[in-house]
């Protein structure tokens, strides 16, 4: 069995934060704002030319076929400052791929980034029992990898020239993090 049908999506919550689950409800202007600037998205493959309607198309999605996809909440005024998702999962060999953005710039370098990190890594070696955790990450993106090693995330490997990024070819790196509660 590759993948589980998911039934509920659990709420996190850490001392500044709520995850909640991705939908509907998240819709706004200002998310597609965030999808449509450039520094937000500079190192994400998705996003730009974003309006309303596509965001909803996305996020109807979303509720149909729901992922392990947070929004992220702070919780002292309930803003939506951005996105974590472990997607996809492959329950037989227990790993999923990592993805995080915060959109809302106003929330850069305070934390938060790390703290939903944290929340979902233990969620999802704690509750959904994976082994692993994976990702990619444009090297030159400095302040993403800086992170993912606070994390405790490790190299694994690195493609050369794999990306196209702003008229020129980068390495991706391939990172992972093991739960070392699970059996080896």
């Amino acid at each position: 069995m590759r993948l589980k049908k998911i039934k509920d999506l659990s709420i996190l919550e850490s001392e500044r934060l709520v995850l909640k689950p991705l939908s509907k409800s998240f819709l706004s202007m200002e998310y597609v704002n965030w999808m449509n600037d450039p520094k937000v998205i500079r190192f994400i493959e998705s996003g730009g030319n974003y309006n309303i309607k596509k965001l909803e198309i996305f996020l109807n999605e979303t509720e149909k076929n729901p992922k392990y996809f947070w929004a992220i909440v702070i919780k002292k005024g309930g803003a939506h400052i951005g996105n974590i998702k472990i997607d996809p999962i492959n329950f037989k060999h227990l790993h999923g791929e990592y993805g995080i953005l915060i959109g809302n710039k106003k929330f850069w370098g305070l934390g938060y980034a790390k703290e939903a990190s944290n929340l979902v890594i233990k969620h999802c070696f704690d509750d959904l029992n994976l082994k692993k955790i994976i990702l990619g990450v444009n090297a030159e993106n400095k302040v993403a990898v800086k992170l993912y090693k606070t994390l405790g995330f490790v190299q694994e490997g690195r493609l050369k020239d794999h990306l196209n990024f702003e008229g020129k070819y980068v390495d991706l790196l391939r990172l992972s993090i093991f739960n070392t509660k699970s059996e080896k």
